[in-house]
């Protein structure tokens, strides 16, 4: 670590130096703690039996270093998977704390410190590493997970914060990378896995910014599932957090007696969710969560970073009428640009639901240098539209086509995530208008639109099975829905979907080319019908190369049939049907091969029932 980059705010290996290293015959210990009159390391061998061997701690005084601002202690005998922490004072009183940088951590509601050493895993995924991209013209489906209540040892359906009914890294490895491909996912995004002391925060109010949490098990444990994962071509995407931290004593909270990592003043200082915001002005602060953010995509081979809450960093809490805060803005530059020069081919997404410009635009143009943007504009818009009475939607139609004005502002990705099935909002299938019955040809036809919208895509888990039960951390998912003929049926229709996606190139080659998308029908409120066509880029090249693939995407989001329906789709010959959400398979009532549609001239002829959307293949005119 260079301490004058670690000063100014341009240091991205702070954890190299900071921490717990084993190092010989024992570990050194060392802190960042400007403000401390003293500290000392407390510290818990392991016995044989793999538990402290004492009950009270070992105590080692650190002395100070570097330029005085850093303290450090080495002692011999400390091994893999001792406990510590350290013992901060300041003004005649002392805090216990748990390592800002530490490897590990006990199990909640422990919060000591745990030695790691993330050496000697042997990964087998170099060639993944070296060809990895941002997939800016690749597939990009993502599976967002949070990872202990996907799924729950005994298949237990009831709730339960027992840590005896999760799956280890290790142990969820096989079925979630088996279930992933199956699904026809080429990624999973995870929530936070760095440690945090509730489990109803779902990592969002993180303490440990370098510690995988110890409720799945071990740093290697977690590098084996990303290596699993890689090995079966899914990338490793994580929620990061470099906003604001957990207010836990033991934490980063007033970490050397003041207030080192967050604002000293409550008004900026502290969030809408009552943790700690991040100082982002400080260059100590900004290369902790740049070594943090370094360190999950470096240490443990994940594929990209989602960093949340991302317009509490561009505006003063949020709020675009406070203004911009330019220091934060500039962290961001900084951080982005770093990380992508030191693990190239990794996805940045930014979680923002403002209008700030340039989010996605690379730093040396001006902008904040993320890879993708998630839309949120989209989302709502799309989840209202479609819990619209079908009376309304003549009215709203222009709800679902208004993301196609912006969305070339910016790269976006479409998520339905996690936060649109918590806290009374329902669950996406649950959202759609009417009653059971109606919900499931709805919610086809959403996840076609989703589908045929440019941007790559993001679903949280169990809205593949229709789950109509809110995500709740303490409760797997419903996966005894299958045993019912309409939400297995559902789940074939997204498996087939995806698979649809991944397959052909106009989906996803062309997002972010205005070539690559149009309208074939975008006027027509009374029938609530919309038609898109996909193609990819470039076309042939006049040198016997192939003809772009074309798809065109019908829908009919009313309550009413329209038989005969025509639609011009210019210069096509002929029209294959690819998928179709009113299949009988998928819960529909049209037979699969019993096909409605009919290209002829130049126009295509088509019996929509309600509620319903297909795509075609298309095939070009001759000469």
């Amino acid at each position: 670590m260079n301490i004058q980059d670690f000063y100014s705010g341009h240091e991205f290996f702070a954890h190299t130096y900071l921490g717990a290293h084993l190092e010989g015959e024992g570990a050194t210990f060392r802190t960042f703690a400007p403000a401390a009159d003293g500290i000392v390391v407390l510290w818990w061998p392991l016995g044989d039996d793999g538990e402290p061997s004492c009950d009270e701690p070992r105590t080692v005084e650190m002395h100070r270093v570097e330029d005085g601002n850093f303290y450090e202690a080495s002692i011999p005998g400390a091994s893999e998977g001792d406990l510590y922490q350290f013992r901060i004072y300041h003004g005649g009183r002392y805090l216990d704390h748990a390592d800002p940088y530490g490897y590990g951590t006990e199990l909640r509601p422990g919060h000591r410190s745990v030695i790691r050493d993330l050496g000697g895993y042997q990964w087998g995924d170099t060639q993944w590493m070296g060809e990895r991209t941002s997939r800016t013209n690749a597939p990009l489906n993502i599976y967002e997970l949070h990872l202990g209540s996907w799924r729950k040892r005994g298949g237990a359906e009831e709730a339960s914060d027992d840590p005896a009914d999760w799956y280890s890294y290790e142990e969820i490895a096989d079925p979630l990378v088996e279930y992933l491909a199956t699904m026809g996912f080429d990624a999973v995004e995870f929530l936070p896995l760095a440690e945090h002391p509730l489990d109803a925060s779902w990592g969002y109010q993180p303490t440990g910014f370098f510690s995988p949490t110890s409720r799945y098990g071990t740093a290697r444990q977690l590098m084996g599932l990303v290596d699993r994962l890689h090995a079966t071509g899914i990338a490793a995407i994580l929620d990061f957090v470099p906003v604001h931290f957990a207010v836990d004593s033991f934490g980063l909270a007033n970490y050397d007696g003041t207030a080192l990592y967050e604002y000293p003043n409550d008004a900026v200082g502290v969030s809408e969710w009552g943790s700690h915001n991040f100082m982002h002005s400080r260059g100590e602060v900004r290369s902790f969560l740049q070594s943090s953010a370094n360190y999950w995509l470096g240490a443990y081979h994940f594929d990209g970073l989602r960093m949340d809450a991302i317009s509490r960093i561009i505006y003063w809490q949020g709020d675009e009428a406070r203004g911009v805060n330019g220091n934060a803005v500039d962290f961001l530059r900084v951080m982005n640009s770093g990380v992508h020069a030191l693990d190239p081919g990794c996805m940045l997404i930014a979680e923002d639901s403002t209008n700030y410009d340039g989010v996605t635009r690379p730093v040396e143009q001006g902008g904040l240098g993320f890879d993708y943007k998630w839309d949120m504009g989209w989302m709502h818009d799309t989840l209202e539209f479609f819990q619209t009475g079908p009376e309304w939607r003549p009215q709203n139609y222009h709800k679902l086509s208004f993301s196609m004005m912006y969305y070339y502002n910016e790269r976006y990705l479409l998520p339905l995530s996690h936060d649109e099935v918590v806290h009374g909002k329902a669950t996406v299938a649950q959202k759609m208008w009417g009653d059971y019955g109606l919900k499931f040809p709805q919610a086809r036809a959403l996840y076609l639109y989703m589908a045929a919208h440019p941007g790559k895509k993001l679903n949280f888990m169990g809205s593949e099975v229709a789950q109509l039960r809110e995500w709740d951390e303490r409760r797997q998912q419903d996966w005894f829905l299958t045993t019912y003929p309409v939400h297995d049926a559902f789940r074939r229709y997204c498996r087939d979907l995806n698979a649809l996606y991944l397959a052909h190139p106009a989906l996803w080659e062309g997002d972010y080319d205005r070539d690559g998308f149009r309208w074939l029908q975008v006027d027509d409120p009374e029938h609530v019908v919309y038609a898109i066509e996909r193609s990819t880029v470039g076309g042939a090249d006049g040198e016997g190369g192939p003809e772009p693939e074309r798809i065109a995407f019908v829908f009919n989001l009313s309550d009413q049939a329209h038989e005969g329906y025509e639609l011009p789709v210019p210069d096509a010959a002929s029209a294959e049907v690819l998928i179709d959400t009113a299949w009988d398979c998928y819960g529909g009532t049209i037979a699969r091969g019993d096909e409605r549609a009919t290209l002829e001239d130049g126009t295509l002829t088509a019996d929509l029932p309600p509620f319903c959307g297909m795509a075609l293949l298309l095939s070009p005119q001759e000469g």
